[in-house]
């Protein structure tokens, strides 16, 4: 594996560590800490006596620059290493697209005062943006990395139905993430002493918007958990070892998320299990993506054949390289030409020289 593909590896664990902290900015209600001022704090670039608040609040900040710096020194370091048309340079380049608008909504939950205490829909709808264009960021960044560690170009072609299964169940992990991130927020703030008065919440008519949505999340997860445990490996039959092995993972991963989202019920929800739960479903969304990846792949054929044809040309280039009579030909032609042009100044010297000498 080259440094950069394992550099490229390296920011997308950066972004999910970024995932994580700032969802413990949103259960511990920390993201006021910096008031509605965005990308300074509380007016100030550095504040002078913080609160915890402020000082999680801006640490989240802080990471999230840290992130950006890496998404772009990706960027330009595959643009620079890799040709024109290669895949991995569109997912860089969407890759900084989505980390641009991710910082984006970030910034109107705090310029709108989306956070903290606030109770309104808004929030909610601005959390389910922010989740899907999370997921969307880690896509590109996971396609990315997959793309410089050697991996093939993706098609559909011929594989309209591998393609539409993926599809289907990439859009059942995100629907359940986009419930989570409700449920979460519910979690959040209307908090509960017991699962009996927990259980009353949700199914009264009288409670808020975004109690009564809780419900949806586990069924909802259980249903994208059992799709993925039946589907993975029926999409990765006949794509080779890899793609088995990305099978079984997506299938325990989902088995061990479903586990785990019943322990954060039972336990009402704790905040390390909330980024426990999160840190699962991120690792969930980025094995399905490669698992994707592997079924969309080109054939192993087409991929010896650009290998085979990239090795002729460079077998050609070295050839050309071997051959030091010729490339001295060549150079000392040039360098010829460019002595004997009218306009080169060795010319000029040689014309003035001939004029100004005495004639003997």
């Amino acid at each position: 594996m080259s440094r950069l593909a394992r550099f490229a590896w390296g920011v997308l664990a950066c972004n999910v560590a970024v995932i994580l902290w700032g969802a413990y900015v949103r259960a511990t209600s920390s993201g006021a800490g910096c008031g509605a001022h965005w990308p300074l704090c509380n007016g100030e670039l550095l504040p002078r006596a913080p609160r915890l608040a402020t000082l999680i609040e801006l640490s989240h900040r802080v990471t999230s620059g840290i992130a950006l710096v890496g998404v772009v020194v990706l960027c330009v370091w595959v643009w620079r290493a890799c040709r024109p048309g290669e895949p991995a340079r569109t997912g860089a380049a969407l890759s900084l697209l989505f980390m641009l608008t991710e910082a984006g909504v970030g910034a109107g939950l705090v310029l709108f005062q989306l956070v903290a205490d606030n109770k309104s829909f808004a929030r909610a709808m601005f959390l389910v943006a922010h989740l899907i264009n999370t997921f969307t960021l880690l896509t590109c960044l996971t396609l990315t990395a997959w793309w410089l560690s050697g991996g093939s170009r993706i098609g559909v072609t011929g594989r309209g139905r591998k393609a539409a299964g993926v599809g289907v169940l990439c859009g059942a992990v995100l629907l359940a993430g986009m419930s989570g991130a409700v449920a979460a927020l519910g979690d959040t703030l209307f908090p509960v002493s017991s699962l009996t008065d927990a259980l009353w919440a949700d199914l009264s008519a009288s409670s808020h918007l975004l109690i009564r949505l809780r419900i949806l999340h586990p069924m909802l997860a259980v249903l994208a958990a059992a799709g993925l445990v039946l589907g993975a490996g029926r999409l990765a039959e006949g794509h080779g070892p890899s793609a088995a092995r990305f099978a079984r993972v997506v299938s325990s991963l989902a088995f061990l998320q479903v586990l785990l989202g019943l322990l954060n019920v039972f336990l009402l929800a704790p905040v390390w299990l909330q980024l426990a739960h999160l840190l699962l479903a991120d690792g969930v969304w980025i094995t399905l993506i490669l698992l994707g990846a592997n079924v969309l792949a080109h054939p192993a054929a087409d991929r010896h054949a650009t290998r085979a044809l990239r090795g002729e040309r460079r077998a050609k280039k070295k050839s050309r390289r071997c051959q030091p009579g010729k490339w001295f030909q060549h150079r000392y032609s040039r360098n010829r030409r460019v002595r004997d042009h009218p306009l080169s100044y060795a010319s000029t010297v040689a014309v003035i020289y001939e004029q100004s000498a005495p004639k003997l």
